[in-house]
Protein backbone atom coordinates (compact mmCIF):
# COMPACT_ATOMS: atom_id res chain seq x y z
CA UNK A 1 0.00 0.00 0.00
CA UNK A 2 1.37 3.33 -1.33
CA UNK A 3 1.28 6.13 1.14
CA UNK A 4 0.95 9.55 0.84
CA UNK A 5 2.57 12.63 2.38
CA UNK A 6 0.74 15.08 3.19
CA UNK A 7 2.19 18.76 1.77
CA UNK A 8 2.94 21.27 4.60
CA UNK A 9 3.97 24.27 3.86
CA UNK A 10 7.54 26.00 4.84
CA UNK A 11 8.00 29.37 6.33
CA UNK A 12 9.96 30.32 2.93
CA UNK A 13 7.04 29.25 0.66
CA UNK A 14 4.31 30.71 2.83
CA UNK A 15 6.24 34.35 2.87
CA UNK A 16 6.53 34.11 -1.39
CA UNK A 17 3.01 33.39 -1.50
CA UNK A 18 2.17 35.89 0.68
CA UNK A 19 4.78 38.69 -0.83
CA UNK A 20 2.95 37.85 -4.41
CA UNK A 21 -0.99 38.17 -2.91
CA UNK A 22 0.22 41.44 -1.49
CA UNK A 23 1.69 42.06 -4.98
CA UNK A 24 -0.98 41.23 -7.29
CA UNK A 25 -3.75 43.18 -4.19
CA UNK A 26 -1.46 46.54 -4.02
CA UNK A 27 -4.10 48.58 -5.47
CA UNK A 28 -7.11 47.13 -3.52
CA UNK A 29 -4.82 47.56 -0.71
CA UNK A 30 -3.92 50.71 -1.43
CA UNK A 31 -7.30 52.32 -1.53
CA UNK A 32 -8.02 49.89 1.93
CA UNK A 33 -5.68 51.60 3.99
CA UNK A 34 -7.08 55.15 3.09
CA UNK A 35 -9.40 54.66 5.66
CA UNK A 36 -8.73 56.09 8.83
CA UNK A 37 -9.01 53.66 10.95
CA UNK A 38 -7.20 51.47 8.62
CA UNK A 39 -4.53 53.64 8.55
CA UNK A 40 -4.02 53.48 12.45
CA UNK A 41 -4.24 49.86 12.23
CA UNK A 42 -1.39 49.62 10.27
CA UNK A 43 1.06 52.20 12.15
CA UNK A 44 0.64 50.14 15.52
CA UNK A 45 1.09 46.88 13.51
CA UNK A 46 4.30 48.03 12.13
CA UNK A 47 5.24 49.81 15.27
CA UNK A 48 4.99 46.35 17.38
CA UNK A 49 7.22 44.35 14.77
CA UNK A 50 9.77 47.13 14.16
CA UNK A 51 9.72 47.82 17.98
CA UNK A 52 9.94 43.98 18.84
CA UNK A 53 12.18 42.86 15.59
CA UNK A 54 15.71 43.76 16.77
CA UNK A 55 15.14 41.95 20.94
CA UNK A 56 13.96 38.78 18.63
CA UNK A 57 16.76 38.92 16.66
CA UNK A 58 18.49 39.19 20.11
CA UNK A 59 16.89 36.29 21.43
CA UNK A 60 17.27 34.06 18.52
CA UNK A 61 20.90 34.49 18.46
CA UNK A 62 21.34 34.23 22.19
CA UNK A 63 19.37 31.34 21.64
CA UNK A 64 22.00 29.52 19.13
CA UNK A 65 24.86 30.79 21.46
CA UNK A 66 23.46 28.87 24.27
CA UNK A 67 23.44 26.05 21.99
CA UNK A 68 26.53 26.61 20.30
CA UNK A 69 28.78 27.47 23.25
CA UNK A 70 27.51 26.70 26.65
CA UNK A 71 26.91 22.82 27.63
CA UNK A 72 24.06 21.30 29.93
CA UNK A 73 27.03 20.95 32.43
CA UNK A 74 27.47 24.73 33.08
CA UNK A 75 24.00 25.36 34.19
CA UNK A 76 24.15 22.09 36.38
CA UNK A 77 26.91 23.87 38.11
CA UNK A 78 25.26 27.30 38.04
CA UNK A 79 21.71 26.00 38.86
CA UNK A 80 21.13 24.52 42.34
CA UNK A 81 20.37 20.73 41.94
CA UNK A 82 16.77 21.18 43.82
CA UNK A 83 14.37 22.55 40.63
CA UNK A 84 12.30 24.67 43.86
CA UNK A 85 15.74 26.89 44.23
CA UNK A 86 16.60 27.12 41.02
CA UNK A 87 13.18 28.70 40.34
CA UNK A 88 14.23 32.51 42.54
CA UNK A 89 17.97 32.08 40.86
CA UNK A 90 16.73 31.89 37.69
CA UNK A 91 14.43 34.43 37.91
CA UNK A 92 17.01 36.75 39.51
CA UNK A 93 19.61 36.02 36.39
CA UNK A 94 16.97 37.67 34.32
CA UNK A 95 18.68 41.04 35.57
CA UNK A 96 21.23 40.02 33.29
CA UNK A 97 19.93 40.58 29.63
CA UNK A 98 19.17 43.36 28.75
CA UNK A 99 16.04 42.73 25.74
CA UNK A 100 12.26 42.65 25.95
CA UNK A 101 9.74 39.59 26.02
CA UNK A 102 10.65 38.50 22.28
CA UNK A 103 14.01 37.60 23.19
CA UNK A 104 13.31 36.17 26.71
CA UNK A 105 10.98 33.39 25.04
CA UNK A 106 13.47 31.86 22.28
CA UNK A 107 16.42 32.17 25.25
CA UNK A 108 14.05 30.39 27.63
CA UNK A 109 13.66 27.14 24.67
CA UNK A 110 17.13 27.22 24.47
CA UNK A 111 17.69 26.46 27.93
CA UNK A 112 14.80 24.09 28.15
CA UNK A 113 16.67 22.41 25.21
CA UNK A 114 19.60 22.22 27.23
CA UNK A 115 18.23 20.50 30.16
CA UNK A 116 17.60 23.72 32.55
CA UNK A 117 14.21 22.72 34.65
CA UNK A 118 11.15 24.32 32.76
CA UNK A 119 10.07 26.16 35.87
CA UNK A 120 13.62 27.87 36.39
CA UNK A 121 13.66 28.48 32.54
CA UNK A 122 10.18 29.99 32.53
CA UNK A 123 10.97 32.31 35.91
CA UNK A 124 13.57 33.69 33.57
CA UNK A 125 11.44 34.29 30.60
CA UNK A 126 9.15 36.45 32.96
CA UNK A 127 11.62 38.22 34.97
CA UNK A 128 14.49 39.06 31.97
CA UNK A 129 11.83 41.28 29.83
CA UNK A 130 10.49 43.21 33.41
CA UNK A 131 13.93 43.37 35.55
CA UNK A 132 16.66 43.87 33.48
CA UNK A 133 18.72 47.40 34.06
CA UNK A 134 17.68 49.10 30.96
CA UNK A 135 13.62 48.69 31.98
CA UNK A 136 14.46 49.65 35.88
CA UNK A 137 16.22 52.95 34.77
CA UNK A 138 13.38 54.04 31.77
CA UNK A 139 10.81 53.55 34.63
CA UNK A 140 13.22 55.62 36.79
CA UNK A 141 12.79 58.24 34.22
CA UNK A 142 9.64 58.24 33.21
CA UNK A 143 8.91 58.88 36.82
CA UNK A 144 10.80 61.62 37.97
CA UNK A 145 8.14 62.18 40.99
CA UNK A 146 7.51 58.84 42.06
CA UNK A 147 10.99 57.05 42.14
CA UNK A 148 9.63 54.31 43.90
CA UNK A 149 7.54 53.28 40.91
CA UNK A 150 10.95 51.40 39.56
CA UNK A 151 11.30 50.09 42.58
CA UNK A 152 7.14 48.30 43.19
CA UNK A 153 8.35 47.33 39.29
CA UNK A 154 11.18 45.15 40.04
CA UNK A 155 9.96 43.43 43.44
CA UNK A 156 6.28 42.66 41.92
CA UNK A 157 7.64 41.62 38.54
CA UNK A 158 10.62 39.29 40.35
CA UNK A 159 7.80 38.06 42.96
CA UNK A 160 5.48 37.41 39.53
CA UNK A 161 8.33 35.07 38.08
CA UNK A 162 9.11 33.06 40.99
CA UNK A 163 5.63 32.56 41.56
CA UNK A 164 4.93 31.36 38.28
CA UNK A 165 8.12 29.06 38.22
CA UNK A 166 7.10 27.40 41.57
CA UNK A 167 3.17 27.29 40.25
CA UNK A 168 4.30 25.64 36.90
CA UNK A 169 7.02 23.36 39.15
CA UNK A 170 3.82 22.00 41.21
CA UNK A 171 0.82 22.42 38.81
CA UNK A 172 2.59 21.57 35.53
CA UNK A 173 2.27 18.49 33.23
CA UNK A 174 5.00 17.29 30.71
CA UNK A 175 2.69 17.08 27.92
CA UNK A 176 1.55 20.13 28.51
CA UNK A 177 4.99 21.66 27.03
CA UNK A 178 6.24 21.21 24.00
CA UNK A 179 10.27 21.61 24.83
CA UNK A 180 12.04 22.44 21.78
CA UNK A 181 14.22 19.75 20.03
CA UNK A 182 17.36 21.25 18.70
CA UNK A 183 19.16 18.01 17.79
CA UNK A 184 18.89 18.01 14.30
CA UNK A 185 20.19 21.96 14.42
CA UNK A 186 23.58 20.43 15.06
CA UNK A 187 26.66 21.45 12.96
CA UNK A 188 29.76 20.23 12.19
CA UNK A 189 31.03 23.70 14.03
CA UNK A 190 29.96 25.59 16.94
CA UNK A 191 29.45 28.85 14.76
CA UNK A 192 26.96 26.40 12.27
CA UNK A 193 24.99 25.08 14.97
CA UNK A 194 24.45 28.97 16.61
CA UNK A 195 23.30 30.06 12.79
CA UNK A 196 21.04 26.79 12.18
CA UNK A 197 19.62 27.71 15.45
CA UNK A 198 18.79 31.19 15.23
CA UNK A 199 17.79 30.90 11.86
CA UNK A 200 15.18 28.15 13.07
CA UNK A 201 13.95 30.30 15.78
CA UNK A 202 13.51 33.44 13.77
CA UNK A 203 11.26 31.33 11.01
CA UNK A 204 9.14 29.84 13.79
CA UNK A 205 8.76 32.82 15.89
CA UNK A 206 9.10 35.61 13.37
CA UNK A 207 5.56 34.39 11.81
CA UNK A 208 3.62 34.19 14.65
CA UNK A 209 5.06 37.74 15.74
CA UNK A 210 3.24 38.67 12.73
CA UNK A 211 0.23 37.39 13.73
CA UNK A 212 0.20 39.07 17.29
CA UNK A 213 1.34 41.95 15.86
CA UNK A 214 -1.78 41.88 13.51
CA UNK A 215 -4.12 41.01 16.17
CA UNK A 216 -3.07 43.44 18.72
CA UNK A 217 -3.37 46.37 15.46
CA UNK A 218 -6.77 45.23 15.40
CA UNK A 219 -7.52 45.61 18.92
CA UNK A 220 -5.89 48.77 19.31
CA UNK A 221 -8.42 50.39 16.43
CA UNK A 222 -12.00 48.13 17.70
CA UNK A 223 -11.46 49.57 21.30
CA UNK A 224 -12.55 52.80 22.47
CA UNK A 225 -10.64 54.91 24.69
CA UNK A 226 -13.75 56.05 26.36
CA UNK A 227 -13.78 52.51 27.87
CA UNK A 228 -10.78 52.94 30.03
CA UNK A 229 -12.41 56.86 30.71
CA UNK A 230 -15.16 55.32 32.35
CA UNK A 231 -13.68 52.78 34.65
CA UNK A 232 -10.63 55.23 35.73
CA UNK A 233 -12.36 56.49 38.91
CA UNK A 234 -13.05 52.75 40.52
CA UNK A 235 -10.00 51.82 41.98
CA UNK A 236 -10.69 47.68 40.91
CA UNK A 237 -11.77 48.53 37.31
CA UNK A 238 -8.79 50.89 36.83
CA UNK A 239 -6.72 48.11 37.84
CA UNK A 240 -7.95 45.54 35.62
CA UNK A 241 -8.70 47.93 32.77
CA UNK A 242 -4.95 48.92 32.16
CA UNK A 243 -3.87 45.24 33.00
CA UNK A 244 -6.18 44.16 29.82
CA UNK A 245 -4.76 47.42 27.72
CA UNK A 246 -1.32 46.20 28.64
CA UNK A 247 -2.22 42.34 26.87
CA UNK A 248 -3.62 44.61 23.65
CA UNK A 249 -1.21 47.24 23.14
CA UNK A 250 2.28 45.20 23.01
CA UNK A 251 4.36 47.72 24.15
CA UNK A 252 8.03 46.51 24.74
CA UNK A 253 9.07 46.64 27.72
CA UNK A 254 11.98 49.39 27.53
CA UNK A 255 9.12 51.96 26.35
CA UNK A 256 6.16 51.15 28.57
CA UNK A 257 7.01 52.87 31.55
CA UNK A 258 6.46 56.29 29.31
CA UNK A 259 3.16 55.11 28.17
CA UNK A 260 2.31 54.29 31.75
CA UNK A 261 3.22 57.94 33.07
CA UNK A 262 1.60 59.20 30.46
CA UNK A 263 -2.13 57.61 31.88
CA UNK A 264 -2.21 60.26 34.58
CA UNK A 265 -5.83 60.17 35.52
CA UNK A 266 -5.13 56.36 36.74
CA UNK A 267 -3.80 55.52 40.44
CA UNK A 268 -0.08 54.43 40.74
CA UNK A 269 -1.36 51.14 41.44
CA UNK A 270 -3.08 50.66 38.24
CA UNK A 271 -0.61 51.99 36.16
CA UNK A 272 1.90 49.73 38.04
CA UNK A 273 -0.25 46.96 36.81
CA UNK A 274 0.07 47.79 33.69
CA UNK A 275 3.86 48.10 33.77
CA UNK A 276 3.95 44.11 35.30
CA UNK A 277 1.26 42.90 32.93
CA UNK A 278 2.42 43.88 30.02
CA UNK A 279 6.11 42.01 29.67
CA UNK A 280 4.55 38.79 30.59
CA UNK A 281 1.67 38.54 29.57
CA UNK A 282 0.79 40.41 25.96
CA UNK A 283 -0.43 39.32 22.74
CA UNK A 284 2.44 38.93 21.07
CA UNK A 285 4.43 37.12 23.84
CA UNK A 286 1.28 34.73 24.10
CA UNK A 287 1.85 34.34 20.01
CA UNK A 288 5.37 33.84 20.36
CA UNK A 289 4.39 30.73 23.50
CA UNK A 290 2.66 29.11 21.11
CA UNK A 291 4.78 29.28 18.55
CA UNK A 292 7.80 27.93 20.82
CA UNK A 293 5.95 25.85 23.56
CA UNK A 294 2.69 24.92 21.43
CA UNK A 295 -1.10 25.82 22.77
CA UNK A 296 -1.47 23.54 25.56
CA UNK A 297 1.09 25.71 27.37
CA UNK A 298 -0.26 28.90 26.47
CA UNK A 299 -3.50 28.57 26.95
CA UNK A 300 -2.68 27.29 30.64
CA UNK A 301 0.53 29.22 31.57
CA UNK A 302 -0.86 33.38 30.25
CA UNK A 303 -4.05 33.24 31.70
CA UNK A 304 -2.49 32.17 35.45
CA UNK A 305 -0.02 34.81 34.67
CA UNK A 306 -2.31 37.48 34.52
CA UNK A 307 -4.25 36.31 37.93
CA UNK A 308 -0.81 36.16 39.55
CA UNK A 309 0.62 39.37 37.83
CA UNK A 310 -2.74 41.56 38.82
CA UNK A 311 -2.55 40.25 42.35
CA UNK A 312 0.60 40.86 43.21
CA UNK A 313 1.32 44.64 41.25
CA UNK A 314 -1.81 45.39 43.60
CA UNK A 315 -0.32 44.33 46.74
CA UNK A 316 3.35 45.88 45.87
CA UNK A 317 1.18 49.13 44.87
CA UNK A 318 -0.46 49.08 47.99
CA UNK A 319 2.58 48.06 50.01
CA UNK A 320 5.20 50.30 48.01
CA UNK A 321 2.94 53.33 46.37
Amino acid sequence: MVTTRRWKPTPIELFIAGLAIFILAQRWLVGLFQAPAWQAGATVFVAIVVQALPFLVLGVVLSGLIAAYVSPAFFERVLPKKPALAVPVAGAAGVLIPGCECASVPVAGGLMAQGVSPAAALAFLLSSPAINPVVIVSTFVAFPNNHMMALARLVASLIVAIVMGWVWLVFGRGEWLRIPQRDHLHGDTKFETLWRTAAHDFLHAGGFLVIGGITAAILNVVVPPSWLQAVSDKPVLSILGLSVLAVVLCICSEADAFVAASLTQFSLTARLAFLVVGPMVDIKLVALQVGTFGRQFAARFAPATFIVAVIVASAVGWWLL
